[in-house]
């Protein structure tokens, strides 16, 4: 080994690569496994489907396509394509180009996407085949259509972009658009460093590796797919792309043993446990749920049909997972309902993401007695930069040096955290807080029910009472006055709801409920009925 003798030499080492740090990026999870895993098949896609080597070669021939038309690092660029090959591409050739990824939500209006597009100051927007009537004409914004013949482009005709470069890790890989159920949505901007490290916790809480085969059920433009593009990558994983839920598809699949892993909302589940399709399956598969606290039954239902279910929690501005639910041995020795309405709580902050506290509006944190209401706050490597041209509303989020959620919890004695509501949908009824979800997991153990959304309706004594929209079985015979009885033997009666609605469930294009469509819904309620007409009853003890 060559001694340093100067202060020269010694600049010259400082100054050079440095041997004990490299930019945490996930662009590095796929040079890896195009090495690693080169004959492994990284995406299937209907009837085509990509080795690792050659997927590589296809990402770098999309980073090559978007420098040659003038994309430049700090660019964004807007996809917006179902669950399929390009979309998976896109999520390493635009970072590999210096871009950020600027992934649509597919069933959004031309009205919105094309806010999107206006806000995130996009270059470029590509999109399905089946989708290009979303996008509105828009001078300097060009679109590209993820036909065929592009596709193909991808490994004939188009130069490779030979390499890439992230000179720092917190510079940003994405924006993410919140939902905007409460005003124009926000860009949730995601960096390089936070992307690999919840990565890598999706893959290791998940249990991926490079035998694993990962459905994508989950939409991609959701949180980046919760980092899923990113964590199967890095292990070497198949991702097996469709298009739409298909519950026959899924159950098929599930069946035959050619798929692993998978993610799906609460919602999700229910719909295919209620398939007609459904079956034991004989090899298990992993499914991680979140999106919305899962009620206790249906963890129990979709696993007495062979799968295992983790549990996770987050939002937008938490790239998707920041919570797991880590089961405890003591679980095995505790009665059938304790255990899953443990199993249904939100957990404890995952390995690579930092902190999570449930706090009071003082900024102290609350009792750990499973009792005490606070709302939920984040710190961390997994928590977004900020919102992109919104300095306002980046600063409120981040006040007192913690993300504030917006949602409402408890802390447990062992340190887990439980939801009970979103700030919004806490119901305050003659003085006394109810949880929306607490209500929302009773109903739904009735054995007609199937799914229940529980919301405020304004009430001249009370101030608020809950209602709750409820989908039950086909041919079941149930009405409002054996639900209400129901509830009422298993809730403090001031929490039952006032009125039941069997009706369907309004959900976004990720399973969530739109729970502002059905507090309309329950205040027309009150208008339809004129002044003093609003549905009342006594809280009994």
């Amino acid at each position: 080994m060559k001694e340093l003798t100067s202060g020269s030499d010694v600049e010259a080492v400082r100054s050079g690569p440095e041997p004990n740090f490299d930019v945490l990026t996930p662009l590095s999870f796929l040079d890896r496994s195009a090495q690693v895993h080169a004959s492994r098949v990284a995406v299937v896609d209907g009837d085509a489907q990509f080795t690792y080597a050659h997927w590589n070669q296809r990402a770098r021939g999309f980073a090559g396509y978007l420098r040659s038309i003038g994309i430049e690092r700090g660019d964004r660029v807007a996809v917006m394509a179902s669950n399929s090959e390009p979309m998976l591409l896109a999520h390493f050739a635009v970072p590999m180009a210096g871009a950020d990824l600027v992934a649509i939500n597919t069933r959004l209006s031309p009205r919105e996407v094309d806010y999107i597009l206006e806000h995130s100051g996009a270059k470029v927007a590509f999109v399905s085949p089946g989708l290009t009537t979303s996008l509105v004409e828009r001078s300097g914004l060009r679109r590209v259509v993820l036909d065929a013949e592009f596709c193909d482009a991808m490994d004939h005709g188009i130069e490779a972009y030979a390499g890439w470069q992230v000179d720092d890790e917190r510079d940003s890989i994405a924006v993410n658009y919140t939902s905007g159920t409460t005003g124009k949505p926000k860009g949730v901007v995601y960096h390089h460093r936070g992307a690999y490290l919840n990565a890598l916790a999706m893959a290791l809480d998940h249990g991926l590796n490079g035998d694993s085969t990962y459905l994508w059920t989950l939409p991609m433009f959701h949180c980046n797919g919760w980092c899923f593009p990113w964590a199967t990558i890095a292990v070497g994983a198949r991702n097996f792309c469709v298009e739409r839920i298909d519950p026959k598809q899924i159950w098929e699949l599930c069946a035959s043993g050619e798929v692993t892993h998978l993610c799906a909302a609460p919602t999700v589940l229910t719909m295919l446990a209620e398939s007609e399709f459904a079956t034991t399956i004989e090899r298990s598969v992993r499914i991680i749920t979140a999106g919305a606290p899962p009620a206790p039954t249906i963890i129990r239902r979709i696993e007495d049909f062979g799968f295992v279910v983790d549990h996770v929690y987050g939002l937008t501005e938490t790239y998707g997972p920041f919570t797991v639910n880590v089961s405890s041995k003591d679980l095995d020795t505790q009665d059938d309902i304790s255990h899953y309405r443990v199993r249904a709580r939100q957990g404890f902050a995952n390995v690579t993401a930092g902190l999570v506290d449930v706090r009071t509006d003082d900024e102290e944190s609350v009792l750990a007695d499973g009792q005490t209401l606070g709302e939920v706050c984040m710190r961390g490597n997994v928590v977004m930069t900020g919102y992109l041209d919104d300095d306002a509303a980046t600063l409120e989020a981040f006040k007192d040096g913690w993300f504030h959620s917006g949602d409402i919890g408890v802390v447990h004695p062992d340190g887990q955290i439980e939801l009970r509501d979103r700030k919004k949908d806490l119901i305050i009824s003659g003085g006394e807080n109810i949880s929306t979800v607490e209500v929302e997991q009773i109903v739904v153990q009735h054995h007609d029910v199937v799914e229940c959304a529980v919301v405020a309706q304004p009430d001249d004594r009370w101030g608020e009472v809950p209602v709750a929209f409820v989908t039950v079985r086909p041919g079941a015979n149930v009405d409002d006055s054996e639900l209400r009885q129901y509830c009422r033997e298993r809730l403090a009666h001031f929490k039952c709801p006032a009125r039941f609605v069997f009706t369907d469930l309004p959900k976004t294009a990720t399973g969530k409920i739109v729970k502002t469509e059905l507090r309309d819904r329950a205040r027309k309620f009150v208008d339809d009925a004129g002044p003093g007409g609003a549905i009342s009853f006594s809280p009994d003890p």
